[in-house]
């Protein structure tokens, strides 16, 4: 069965003290909500600091799992700063968001280095989040559908069909992502659509229909009801919503009652 998943990604927010009231309430939240239901999935990526101490808050956990934010495609070396594969798994990491957009625009990452990113997640054991979207000019001149093609192609499109299979991608319009704009359903539907039957298309059916494609852009509680109902939308990569506990139980919720 094909994983809906709310991921949560904090970005750069929180104190050590924070982040761990944060989980524990969310989880204490969640009390009542059977995720292995329909197979739901919950992921927390705080940033790298605090990685250690909630990884062991949610170790044996079911369907509660732990994220990076970003990594490093080397195993080991002299990359000040940076953070190889290996050392986020040690530490509970299940998950690794690869190649958003703010990774994108501010640092400059390449999809060839994004290529090289998911690469190094998969040869660790771990599931890359890895994210496509397209700017508000190429929404403007229709080119959308050009863009998510040629940076699936460009990152992910070497891989062989098993280790696809493995791959969650995030459709995330760019435009949308805190500026408190959202695509429409009808947009976060069509584009989803795009990528699952692209998907389809370079590799198989089985492959395009377990794929977990999930919508990042300004969800919150109020709209991820009507985005997450759409046949090909599995759920949501979370900013801003995701640091209050109670906005991010609920996107959750909405997304363990399709």
């Amino acid at each position: 069965m094909k994983k809906r998943i709310v991921a949560g990604n904090w970005k750069m927010h929180k104190t050590s003290r924070e982040a761990e009231d944060l989980v524990k309430e969310v989880l204490e939240k969640l009390d009542t909500v059977d995720l292995k239901k329909h197979n739901n999935h919950v992921v927390f990526a705080p940033p790298f600091v605090y990685l250690q101490n909630l990884g062991k808050l949610l170790q044996g956990m079911t369907n509660i799992s732990l994220a990076a934010q970003n990594c490093h495609s080397e195993p080991k070396g002299a990359f000040t700063g940076e953070t190889a594969v290996q050392m986020l798994k040690d530490v509970g990491c299940e998950y690794v968001i690869v190649g958003h957009s703010e990774r994108r625009s501010y640092f400059k990452e390449s999809d060839a280095f994004l290529k090289q990113k998911t690469d190094a997640v998969l040869a660790a054991g771990l599931t890359p989040i890895f994210c496509c979207g397209e700017m508000l000019n190429d929404r403007k001149n229709g080119t959308q559908q050009s863009v998510i093609r040629e940076q699936l192609e460009q990152s992910l499109f070497h891989l062989e069909k098993a280790e696809m299979q493995r791959v969650v991608i995030a459709y995330e319009p760019v435009w949308a992502i805190g500026t408190g704009m959202t695509a429409s359903p009808e947009q976060a539907q069509e584009m989803h659509a795009f990528i699952r039957n692209t998907i389809e298309e370079v590799y198989d059916h089985n492959t395009a229909h377990h794929l977990t494609i999930l919508y990042g852009g300004s969800c919150n509680a109020q709209n991820a009801a009507s985005l997450f109902s759409n046949a090909d939308v599995d759920g949501g990569l979370i900013g801003g919503a995701s640091l209050v506990a109670d906005s991010f139980v609920e996107i959750i919720k909405a997304n363990s009652a399709q």
